[in-house]
This record gives structure tokens, sequence and C-alpha cells, in this order.
């Protein structure tokens, strides 16, 4: 994946559970797994907000990319 999520560190690094920043930002663990687990197709920027706001970080700190496009997102050549 072109654009790898950190969010596990950050937690990690700011001793906060999953289950706490669930309550905090107001999403299901579910959905927070899927965000984690760099299976998410999309993210709300109000939820990415949240996020930053109670792990007082920057969203450069929890989605970092690669470098690289997605497998098919390539421009065809001429």
């Amino acid at each position: 994946m072109a654009i790898r999520v950190m969010l596990g560190d950050i937690l990690k690094q700011r001793g906060m559970t999953s289950k706490e920043l669930c309550a905090k930002v107001g999403i299901t663990e579910a959905n927070l797994s899927i965000l984690r687990s760099g299976k998410a197709s999309g993210v709300r920027f109000h939820t990415i907000n949240k996020i930053c706001y109670y792990l007082n970080c920057d969203v450069g700190d929890i989605l970092r990319f690669d470098g690289r496009l997605e497998d098919g997102d390539e421009e065809p050549l001429e």
C-alpha cells in the first residue's frame, strides 16, 4: 500500500489503548482496527482531525507515503 498507517506506533508512544481512542473519537473498535491495519480505503477528515487531536500528533505522524503508486494506479505509457 502506498500510504502506511502508523497509528499503532503513535498509540504505543502515547500510552493509549485502541479502546480509549475509540471512546474519545467516537468510532467503533472494528473501524479503528481496519484503519490501523492499513486496509481502510478511506477515512473522513473529521475522524483524522479527532485522532490527531486526542493523540496530540500531526497527520504525517499517523499517515506516511511510501513514494510509490498503488497497484493499478499507474498511468499508461504513451
